[in-house]
């Protein structure tokens, strides 16, 4: 059994990536036993897919089928950086063979459950981001950063049953 890794957010460790400048940082036990066991590898999606620190906000617009779009506050089309940072995150699981994420809440890129309404209101509606959407379309477990006793659950049941390649 390899040394599994576990994906997450930069912005929850503390990593200035968000579009404002900021971070997000959490403190949590779980997350300081898996800082303490290296088994996590920090990401951010948005940076990984060319935006800038800071950027202007950015919300998934419409969302037919498989046709999304993200569009900044002013109205520019950022849905290729979305989705390059998306492939990004994929490509940095698949090859670290990572089977659980913790991403940041209502992101357009890592939102799990609920992400912006679209109309930069700071309403929230159900939806999954990007990063998130792509990720569990390849059988990754993906929770967000209000859920790390579950994720420490899942984690510990596949190290347990040897779930981990």
């Amino acid at each position: 059994m390899s040394n599994p890794k576990i994906l997450i957010s930069a912005c929850l460790l503390g990593d200035s990536v968000r579009y404002d400048g900021k971070h997000k940082l959490i403190d949590h036990p779980v997350l300081k036993q898996w800082l303490d066991a290296g088994v996590l590898l920090k990401q951010c999606p948005e940076v990984s897919g060319g935006l800038s620190i800071p950027r202007a906000p950015a919300e998934i617009q419409t969302q037919t089928g498989d046709q999304i779009r993200v569009k900044t506050i002013d109205g520019d089309d950022v849905t290729r950086a979305f989705e390059l940072g998306a492939n990004n995150t994929l490509a940095l699981c698949l090859k670290h063979k990572i089977q659980i994420a913790i991403l940041t809440e209502g992101s357009p890129s890592c939102g799990s459950s609920k992400i912006n309404d679209g109309q930069f209101s700071g309403n929230k509606i159900a939806g999954e981001g990007i990063t998130t959407q792509k990720l569990r379309a390849n059988n990754i477990k993906v929770y967000n950063h209000h859920q790390l006793e579950q994720a420490s659950e899942y984690f510990q049941h596949m190290i347990e049953n040897e779930l981990v390649d």
